[in-house]
């Protein structure tokens, strides 16, 4: 669980908070510790400050009316103010005293009573207090000032403001340091995406090794850029071979045009010349129906028919339409294909059936043999198509589906074709989520494979 983004993300979350909250416990106390020390020294001067003014408003008013001197002064809202008689008893309380009230000792009131001054704070700022001694009509009184309730929360929030910018520092910095984690490889996949519009694709991303979900995208965009960069390799192959296989019937038509133009030449020579040129002109044709052929199965916009017929009757037929080329070779056929239903796209397998039975007449040798045999399984029906001929190496047998190759062996300059027609097998067979493999013939030649579902 720990190795998803998602997990990661809400453990940064959390981690950021809880360090927060416990660096934020120990360390504001040490500011909160520093920063109080210096707010009591400054309340505990402004208080003996004030102190000695309430002290002076006694004495000008009396102890029974300085509470109205002291509001008229504002000086009632912010202190807290005791007075203690001489023996020791509180006489007058007045202002607004706080939840943790000073708690005054016998000793301290006497001590102030016999002419002393008293400074105390017994744990925060919140508990200091200051005792003057008043005397008024003989009688000698003792004042104890303490900061009102009012002073009690604006220092308690001035604590807590300072603890909650502490904390949220603490928290942004770890955030910071986890987003940086987290986001640095998704800005080198944007840099790598970039270099890739412009045609760069000798990318690798070097996360691929995490365990979450940012290393499984790193590990599908190399995937993604080692494909494309075999797709941009076999486009430039396809652009190649396209030119040169148009290229070499157009030399061929261009110099006997040319040759056609002499006038030494005999009618038997013209009519060589013209065959030529009609064959290149019939091989050009037949390479512009391959090609749009297969740009419409890789479209998709190809129709895709699928009807219920006889795959045996339709291979029947197939090898029927290629007498004329069987015979002149004198091959013998063997044709095992009981009666075999499939639901599939009859034209498209047509195709599949001429391209490979017409590539078995065309590379086995007169009075050779070639055999097709169909065999039913459950779900899957097999269609063997094998032949005697002069057979394919086992290095070209996993390429020759590939567009626009030939085996140096089975295919050479007398033997017409493209490279193209198992490409478009092979996209026919896939399109019907079947197989297509090639093998050699124990006997001798090639075994061509197909393996089609009953139904599409």
């Amino acid at each position: 669980m720990i190795k998803t983004l998602y997990f990661r993300v809400v453990l940064t979350y959390l981690v950021a908070v809880i360090i927060g909250l416990v660096s934020t416990f120990y360390i504001a106390l040490s500011l909160i510790e520093t920063i109080g020390d210096q707010y009591a020294n400054r309340l505990q001067r402004n208080l003996m400050k004030d102190g000695i003014s309430i002290q002076k408003l006694y004495r000008a008013n009396g102890i029974d009316h300085a509470e109205i001197a002291l509001e008229e002064e504002k000086l009632k809202k912010k202190y807290e103010v005791r007075v203690y008689d001489s023996t020791g008893k509180l006489k007058t309380e007045v202002g607004n005293p706080p939840a943790d009230l000073y708690i005054i000792s016998d000793e301290v009131v006497r001590s102030v009573l016999d002419g002393g001054t008293y400074r105390g704070m017994e744990v925060a700022p919140t508990e200091l207090v200051v005792g003057l001694p008043h005397e008024e009509s003989g009688e000698k009184y003792a004042l104890f000032i303490q900061i009102s309730e009012g002073t009690v929360v604006y220092y308690s929030l001035l604590m807590l403001f300072i603890a909650l910018i502490f904390n949220l520092l603490v928290g942004c910095f770890i955030i910071f340091i986890g987003a940086r984690y987290l986001v640095k490889p998704l800005r080198g996949m944007k840099a790598a995406a970039e270099r890739m519009a412009k045609g760069e694709f000798d990318i690798e991303l070097k996360w691929e090794k995490r365990k979450d979900e940012l290393g499984q995208l790193a590990k599908s965009f190399n995937y993604m850029a080692s494909e494309m960069k075999q797709l941009e390799t076999m486009r430039q192959n396809f652009v190649s071979n396209v030119s040169h296989e148009i290229q070499s019937p157009l030399t061929s038509i261009s110099g006997f045009s040319k040759a056609l133009q002499r006038d030494d030449l005999t009618d038997d020579e013209r009519k060589l010349y013209l065959t030529i040129i009609q064959n290149e002109s019939e091989r050009l044709s037949r390479l512009s129906d391959n090609l749009l052929k297969l740009a419409s199965l890789d479209s998709q916009r190809h129709p895709f028919e699928p009807s219920l017929y006889d795959l045996d009757e339709q291979i029947r037929k197939a090898v029927l339409s290629s007498e004329p080329l069987w015979s002149a070779k004198s091959l013998e056929w063997r044709l095992d294909l009981p009666k075999t239903k499939i639901k599939a796209d009859e034209d498209q397998l047509n195709q599949v059936w001429i391209n490979l039975i017409g590539n078995s007449i065309k590379f086995t040798p007169e009075g050779g043999i070639i055999h097709i045999r169909i065999v039913q399984h459950m779900d899957l029906i097999e269609v063997f198509v094998a032949d005697n001929g002069i057979g394919i190496p086992l290095e070209d047998q996993r390429k020759v589906f590939e567009r626009f190759y030939k085996s140096d062996q089975s295919h050479n300059k007398n033997q017409p074709g493209s490279g193209l027609g198992l490409a478009i097998v092979k996209k026919i067979v896939t399109r019907h989520r079947g197989t297509v493999t090639l093998n050699h013939n124990p006997g001798g030649g090639t075994i061509v494979t197909v393996m089609l579902p009953h139904r599409i």
